[in-house]
């Protein structure tokens, strides 16, 4: 066993995030970490790796276990070369790198320092970082970062990019345990297939929270964090939905019984309190309907403290159920968000027309010619490697719809938009003009930069509707979480009821229950789809024809 884990209190504030969270963690065990937005995935990390130490309980170590995380959020780091900043996060790395490159300088005849320089030398071998400069180099390589960009500063790559330098650092980290946050948001389908044969392979014990259902796939285990506790699901995703399905179906049964109870409980208060007059004074205790009514009230109070679970099962398993659990889940349900303005009439008009398509940033196109129509109802996926130019022919559409202005280079071909056509996009990243707003001045903004209507009403609705708490309205949207953003993303996109909706890469940081609800949403939508994703599973909910866009003169 690696690690030890119990945390038994955990807050923000006046909010408590954790009360039981209890699990262990084996030598090389892939462990998976989901749960909805905001339920303290990212927290339980920095609990594990000791940069979060506000809590109550034990987290345990065996002796001489070496930990590594990997980073969501670069601040700070942004000059620093690629390599050096592989480098220097590496464990011991820094340690024995000064000491080696100082030492010599500075020892002369100290025995002391001249055994910690031999020592350092040694261990500096036996770690493998002699070699490690070379080896870092070509992995990037393999995950398209070239040399150049290695020796370049951070902050020159993109989102996806700096998730791939993540996943080599951790690699090349001779690391006992791993704590991975979101490692395959961004990355390309190629890349996260490397990931996902080197994680199952790895000789790392890991951590890793994600919803990435095709990482999920191939875990050993999963904790679901849910009510303030740890849910422990031994197995891979497959497992954890019908065992999940089972304990829920299980747990709402428990909890029906409970409401009964409570009902029962309220039917004999009330009738004690109807005949306990009768017999002469109402707060006599030889009156046996005082007492009834004490003791019934006694016991309501008692249940009425158990809090309602969390209760969510996937759309493949719920119709598995029979009409009476069936009927239950439809009652006792997690809420989940509620998407509006997909309500559009449907029909076969021409909304997007790409005829030999080549364009580019730069002297050369970024892909070969590519040609696809688009209808309403239909829908089409964008498929190729990062870099491959995706979200240049999005940008392409944008511009043609005139939403945009023009600065591409166009090499070859065309596309015209529907004049009339309304899009709604998705994009990875909340644009900066919303960063200092609070959410209210952001949903706000977002209508009115539309010219739609919007009121004080509308904005609390809309919050509600996308599982925001009405404290969320007044939080500024840079301070918001991943999944946060997430859904504001998706109330930009509705909001113009849009006969075209763009998406790039949807299932970055949304919850499962999120995830679901958008595939049922788009599963119902009549307008066009026009798609990018790398997760296979929102992919085969979607369909559709892919457009593959190649290398130029492939």
């Amino acid at each position: 066993m690696i690690a030890d884990i119990s945390i038994t209190e955990k807050s923000f504030g006046a909010k408590s995030l954790y009360k039981n969270i209890v699990f262990a963690i084996d030598d090389s065990e892939k462990i998976g970490v989901v749960g909805r937005n905001g339920i303290g995935k990212s927290t339980l990390l920095g609990i594990l790796n000791g940069t979060d130490t506000d809590f109550t309980g034990d987290i345990i170590f065996r002796r001489g276990v070496s930990v590594v995380s990997s980073r969501q959020e670069h601040h700070g780091y942004e000059h620093k070369s690629v390599l050096d900043y592989v480098l220097h996060d590496l464990p011991e790395y820094e340690v024995l790198h000064h000491i080696i490159e100082t030492y010599p300088d500075t020892m002369g005849s100290d025995v002391r320092k001249i055994s910690e320089y031999t020592e350092a030398l040694e261990r500096f071998s036996r770690l493998g970082y002699y070699e490690n400069q070379g080896m870092i180099i070509e992995d990037l390589k393999r995950l398209q970062i070239t040399e150049t960009m290695a020796h370049g500063p951070l902050g020159n790559l993109s989102g996806g990019q700096k998730r791939l330098v993540e996943v080599v650092k951790v690699m090349h980290s001779n690391a006992h345990l791993a704590l991975m946050d979101e490692p395959t948001n961004h990355m390309d389908y190629v890349a996260k297939a490397r990931f996902v044969e080197w994680m199952k392979s790895a000789q790392e014990a890991m951590v890793i929270v994600t919803h990435d259902r095709d990482v999920l796939h191939e875990v050993d285990k999963i904790i679901e964090i849910k009510d303030g506790e740890a849910h422990i699901y031994e197995g891979n995703y497959d497992q954890y939905l019908a065992l999940n399905a089972s304990r829920t179906t299980s747990g709402m049964s428990e909890y029906a019984v409970i409401q009964r109870q409570i009902a029962n409980l309220t039917k004999r208060i009330e009738y004690a309190k109807s005949k306990k007059a009768s017999w002469g004074g109402t707060a006599d205790k030889r009156n046996p309907f005082v007492v009834m009514e004490q003791k019934a009230r006694r016991e309501r109070s008692e249940l009425e403290k158990i809090d309602k679970p969390s209760f969510w099962i996937d759309k493949d398993s719920v119709e598995g159920l029979g009409l009476e659990a069936g009927a239950r889940y439809q009652t006792f349900k997690a809420r989940t968000i509620r998407i509006h303005g997909a309500n559009i009439q449907g029909y076969s008009k021409l909304l997007l027309n790409a005829h030999k398509l080549e364009i580019g940033w730069g002297d050369t196109p970024l892909f070969s010619p590519v040609s696809f129509e688009l209808r309403e109802g239909e829908r089409i996926e964008l498929r190729g490697r990062n870099g491959a130019g995706k979200s240049t022919l999005i940008q392409a559409v944008f511009e043609n719809a005139g939403l945009s202005a023009s600065r591409l280079q166009y090499f070859g071909g065309e596309i015209t938009v529907d004049n009339k056509v309304r899009i709604g996009r998705y994009e990875q990243e909340v644009s900066d003009t919303l960063f200092t707003l609070s959410l209210h001045q952001a949903i706000e903004r977002l209508y009115l930069d539309n010219a739609l209507s919007i009121t004080e009403t509308k904005i609390r609705q809309l919050a509600a509707d996308y599982l925001f708490e009405p404290s969320d309205l007044t939080v500024t949207v840079s301070q918001m979480s991943g999944g946060q953003k997430a859904r504001l993303q998706i109330i930009k996109m509705m909001s113009d009821t849009p006969t075209l909706l763009i998406l790039d890469e949807p299932t970055n940081h949304l919850d499962l229950p999120s995830i679901e609800e958008l595939e049922n949403m788009l599963a119902n939508y009549r307008g066009a789809v026009l798609y990018v994703s790398h997760d296979t599973y929102f992919r085969r909910s979607i369909g559709g024809t892919v457009v593959e866009l190649l290398p130029p003169n492939s």
